[in-house]
This record gives structure tokens, sequence and C-alpha cells, in this order.
């Protein structure tokens, strides 16, 4: 009776698992649309609406950053779409475009930090030094979390998760462009902001499979762990000498 009551109750709970996780397209695609809406509410007055290639960014490699950063939020619309609609085959192909985006994500978006280091606008309250270290973490997080998704592209569960806290690391410098006084230009509220997402990822693991998934919780503190230890390290005098001796070098050799 005893073994029969619990092959019962282990057969409910799966059901009832497999029925949040029916959800599981509607919600992926929902989060990955709220992003992209991040993004151009964040970039659109400066970039979007200001005519993409025409928009008067301060050089070149910005643009250049700005349109593989806007093909890779295009590339994740589509991922999840396709998703939804069950073309894995399609899904599958359309990676191998990830693994090429992925690099150059990494590369421009460093090289882009260093570019606006050379510039240094002046920013009241801001240290040009000490933010160095926000597009620096915000791009290499994002770069070591999708290779763990990649590591984990045989296990969907682990996979979706994980890649969308990794475009989580890409949100600051979009929330921190949002048009509101309390996070305009302040990184650690934007970064705050971004966790309400992790916080519906965990709601919503808790709904649909009745449990925290591990993926969610290893990649959201991977992430939150790196960006506030930069924020903290950012103010050491080590950070500053580094810093300013990557001014120093990019002002010789990228100006």
């Amino acid at each position: 009776m005893a073994t029969a009551t619990a092959s019962l109750k282990s057969v409910t709970k799966s059901a009832a698992t497999a029925h949040g996780r029916r959800y599981d397209h509607y919600f992926f695609s929902s989060v990955a649309a709220l992003m992209l809406a991040a993004v151009v509410l964040g970039f659109g007055p400066s970039y979007y609406f200001a005519g993409v290639f025409k928009a008067p960014l301060p050089s070149t490699i910005i643009h250049v950053h700005g349109a593989v950063f806007s093909c890779w939020m295009l590339l994740l619309i589509a991922q999840t779409s396709l998703a939804s609609m069950g073309r894995v085959d399609l899904h599958k192909r359309l990676g191998i475009a990830g693994f090429v985006l992925a690099p150059l994500m990494l590369i421009l978006g460093v090289w882009a930090a260093t570019d606006s280091l050379v510039r240094a606008p002046h920013i009241p309250g801001r240290d040009p030094l000490a933010f160095y270290a926000i597009p620096l973490i915000s791009v290499i997080t994002f770069a070591a979390l999708i290779a763990f998704a990649l590591r984990q592209r045989r296990n969907p569960q682990a996979h979706k998760r994980i890649i969308l806290v990794a475009n989580l690391a890409l949100l600051t410098a979009a929330i921190a462009r949002f048009p509101f006084a309390f996070v305009h230009r302040k990184a650690p509220i934007a970064m705050l902001c971004e966790y309400s997402l992790i916080v519906l990822l965990i709601a919503y693991d808790l709904w649909s499979t009745r449990k925290m998934q591990r993926s969610t919780l290893g990649a959201a503190a991977f992430l939150i762990a790196a960006q506030w230890t930069a924020i903290f390290f950012s103010h050491t005098a080590t950070w500053h000498s580094f810093a300013a001796a990557v001014q120093t070098w990019a002002r010789v050799h990228l100006a």
C-alpha cells in the first residue's frame, strides 16, 4: 500500500511538472521579448531611433559593436521563437550563428569599453577608471555563461536557463540608459533592476517544476558575484593602476 501511494504521488508530481513545462515556450519567448524591449528603450534615442548606422555615435567601433549586439538580440528572439514553434531542427542550425557571434560579442565588447575609456566623457560623479570595470565584467560574464550554456546544449532545461541569465549581463548598459532618474547612468541600480528577471525565473521554476533549478541558481549566483566583485574591486588602487595603464596604451594604439 505504501509503495502504491508513493508511486501515485510520484506520478502526480511528474504530471504536474510536465503540465507546467508546457508553458516553457511562452515563458522564455516572453522574457526574450521583454529583454529586447529593454534594449530598445535604453538605446532607442541614441541608436535605433537615430538612424542606426547614421546615429551620431562617437566612433566606428561603437557602431560595429551596436550592430553585432543587435544581431545577437535578434538571434535570441529567433531561437526562442523557433523553440516555441517546435522547430528544434532550425533552432540547432541557427545555433551555429551563436558560435560566431558570442566570441565577437566578447572581443567587440572589450574593444568598445576600452574605446570609451580612451574618450572618457565627463559625467558628474563617475570615475572613468572605476567605471571601466562595469562593461568589462558584463561582457566577460556573458561570454562565460554562454560557454556554460553551450556545454549544456544537450540538456534543454539547463541550456535555456543559462542563456537567459547570460543575456541579463548585457542589459546593464541598456537599463542604465532608461529615461528614469532613479536608474539613469547608475549601473548598480541597473543591475538590481535586471535581477527582477532572475526572481521571475526562479518563481517560474518553482511553479513549473516544483523546485528551484540548479542551472538557474548557479548561473544567477555567478552573474551576481561577478558583477558586485567588479564594483567593489573597481575602487581599489590596483584596479585604478590597471585601468590607467590600459587607457595610456589605448590612447597610443587605438586613437
